[in-house]
Parts: C-alpha cells; structure tokens; sequence
C-alpha cells in the first residue's frame, strides 16, 4: 500500500484545511519544496499535492510552487486542483507530473475524463469527494445529487488508474479514516482506491493496509503529519509489511 504524504498550497504556502473550508487554514510552511526534501529524506516515493486555490478559481494558481515541488522531490507526483482541460493535463504532464487528478471536471465533464485516461494510459486519478455519502465538486463548495458508487462506476472499463476517496466530514480533523465507506467502495467497484481523509495516526494506517488486497492501493496523510501525530518512516515501513 503506499503512503502519499500531502502538501496542500495555498497561496505559495503549505497548509492544511478542516473540513475544506478555506477560512479555516492552518499554515505549516511557505516554502513546498523544502517540505517535499523533508518528505523525501523521510523515505517517500510519493505526493500528493493540490492546489487549493485551483480548486476554486478552476485553473493552475500556485505553478511556481508545484513546479518547485516536482523539481525537489525525485519520485512521484500526483496532483490535483482546478484542471479541467485537456490542455491543463498536457501541460502538468510536460513539467513532469506522474499523475493528474480530477474531481469537478470528472462529474460535470466524464467523457473529458475517460478521453485523458485514454491517451495518458495509468495517469489519470478520479476524485471521489463525498459529503454525506454524496459527490462534492468546485473545491468542495457544491455538493451534488450523485452517490459516490454512482459517480465511480461511470468510469469502470475508462482506464482511471484510481478513485481518490474523500469523506469531507473528517478531512484536516484527525478524526480516523472512514474505514468502513472506504472499503466498501473499493469492494464495489474494480478501480483501486485511495484513501484519503481523517488520518490521526499508524491505526488507520495498519487497518488500511489490512485491506489492500481488496482494492485499497494507499492513502493520503497530511495534518497528522505536520503535527506530529504519525511518523512518515514509520507509516511506511508499516504499509510496505502489509
């Protein structure tokens, strides 16, 4: 299973959010590259990084800085955040991203989606944001009247690399991963499935992995790291055992 370490930007800066909300920021850093060394010295192999104020504004806001990130950070990139045309893909690609992902554009746009799974075989990511079992797009803003398993069936057989599942209620809260949902997706679709949302320490990360070979291909973590809560080596080390 692997472990995506996250780094979230917002206005050049690293931070994290509760719950999405973006008046409710907490700052970790002003410098994502630095972050992505320390992250790197840690033993990572991936990130996972999101433009928090493409999310929003539906186009790349903080370039420099995931340009600054990938140039840093010598495995893999996995980034989300306002890319809803084919050109945006191209172009993150060209600067050296190893895989993109889609959330707004995947509900509003699928077909936009399964063409870029397409041409970029393995690249593209599904993002599955759920409030309430339901699908929230535009930076988590709307919320839609799509269930997630509905939302991720539209793209069995498309050639996704993965469903990036988010359960917003606990997203930045340290609450402990939605285990139950999580694995329940996994079970119902045959797209493997990343975890992401509520991290608090190696529990989640042990009980995740447990479950590995039933879909679950990793999980994200972010504010239990910077505050400490969760060791990266040894969250890795825990996920490579599984």
């Amino acid at each position: 299973m692997i472990v995506f370490p996250a780094i979230d930007l917002k206005g050049g800066e690293v931070v994290r959010l509760a719950e999405g909300d973006m008046d409710r920021a907490t700052v970790y850093g002003d410098d994502p590259a630095a972050q992505a060394r320390l992250f790197d010295a840690a033993g990572a192999g991936h990130l996972h990084v999101v433009d928090l104020d493409g999310s929003f504004a539906g186009s790349a806001q903080n370039r420099e800085a995931v340009e600054a990130i990938v140039a840093a950070f010598p495995g893999y990139v996995q980034l989300g955040g306002g890319i809803r045309t084919p050109a945006d893909v191209e172009g993150w690609f060209e600067a050296g991203v190893a895989r993109i992902v889609i959330g707004t554009a995947a509900l509003k746009d699928p077909q936009f989606v399964k063409d870029m799974a397409r041409e970029y075989e393995g690249g593209i990511v599904v993002a599955v944001d759920a409030r309430d079992g339901m699908v929230a797009t535009d930076g988590w803003a709307e919320v839609s009247d799509v269930s997630i398993v509905d939302m991720a069936r539209r793209f069995e057989d498309a050639g996704v690399a993965s469903l990036l599942f988010t359960d917003i209620g606990r997203d930045g809260l340290l609450k402990g991963v939605n285990i139950d949902a999580t694995v329940d997706l996994a079970r119902r679709v045959d797209i493997p499935v990343i975890a992401s949302g509520g991290v608090k320490g190696l529990d989640d990360i042990h009980v995740l992995s447990l479950y590995a070979n039933e879909g679950i291909e990793g999980v994200i973590t972010g504010r239990a790291l910077y505050d400490g809560r969760l060791d990266l080596a040894a969250a890795l080390a825990m996920a490579a055992r599984q």
